[in-house]
């Protein structure tokens, strides 16, 4: 028969055994958590070596959180009805043809300056034509002044300008002559890139020089000229605007409007013939 004390005794071991199988339990899970956490602290060391190694990899990742977060952006905004007509594109600056003139030297930024006004056309993309034409002229041994002259009465820096007989871009080149120019510039398409023009009318007015023996002669090479009795006034309007920017960039005072502003009607030649294409016979 059971007496009060073995009923003690019993529960008092029951209390126990429970006891400890809470601590069992307790002090398991405890150690699953702690390499639990130590799982996951190594997996993260792991994933942090691969990005600090992997640039490719880390800048794919940034790319993708990027868009997504850019994506997340303009949903929100279609749903406000705040959206762009067109989606955003950060790097749209990178195709930008434009310099601020403050980088320029100060010979430069007068130069820059006083086209931007004479032209009517923002300094910023002026300021790049120039910083590449005193670039290109310096390796062509082409004076900077001329180039932009050049560019000036060919254009009017417009670099989407064509003329009736086939000349393109900024300094008017004969892209369906110059092609072979052109291909290390991607195609025919660069004529419109202002500066793949520059650097292809330089190339094209270097050769016109070289072939007619001085620089008169070769702007009437150039101007599709050589064989006529008259160039129309091309070289003597090429060459006061030369004279004007030979001016400004010695640092004097000269109106922004001063004198004529020609633009011819490109190659105005009776053949209709370029001397750009005589220089390939």
């Amino acid at each position: 028969m059971t007496t009060r004390q073995d009923l003690f005794s019993l529960a008092r071991h029951t209390r126990d055994s429970a006891s400890l199988f809470v601590k069992d339990i307790g002090n398991g899970l405890l150690v699953v958590s702690h390499n639990t956490l130590a799982l996951l602290g190594l997996a993260v060391v792991a994933v942090l070596l691969v990005f600090t190694s992997q640039a490719g990899l880390r800048e794919k990742l940034e790319s993708a959180t990027l868009g997504w977060l850019h994506a997340r952006q303009e949903a929100r905004a279609e749903a406000d009805g705040s959206a762009l007509l067109v989606p955003a594109e950060p790097e749209a600056i990178a195709r930008a043809t434009a310099t601020d003139p403050r980088g320029l030297s100060r010979q430069q930024a007068a130069v820059a300056h006083w086209l931007a006004r004479r032209y009517r056309v923002a300094p910023e993309p002026v300021s790049r034509l120039v910083q590449e034409a005193w670039a290109v002229g310096q390796r062509a041994k082409v004076e900077p002044t001329l180039i932009l002259s050049i560019m000036a009465i060919e254009s009017g820096f417009n670099p989407f300008a064509q003329s009736s007989v086939g000349a393109q871009g900024l300094m008017q080149v004969m892209t369906r002559v110059h092609d072979d120019k052109y291909e290390a510039f991607g195609g025919t398409l660069a004529a419109f890139d202002p500066v793949t023009n520059l650097r292809v009318g330089v190339q094209v007015l270097k050769e016109c020089i070289q072939r007619a023996g001085s620089l008169d002669e070769g702007l009437r090479y150039y101007v599709g000229a050589a064989n006529l009795a008259d160039d129309t006034g091309y070289t003597a309007r090429v060459m006061a605007e030369h004279d004007l920017l030979k001016a400004v960039a010695a640092g004097r005072a000269v109106p922004a409007n001063a004198a004529a502003r020609p633009l011819r009607e490109a190659a105005s030649a009776p053949t209709g013939e370029s001397a750009q294409v005589a220089l390939l016979r």
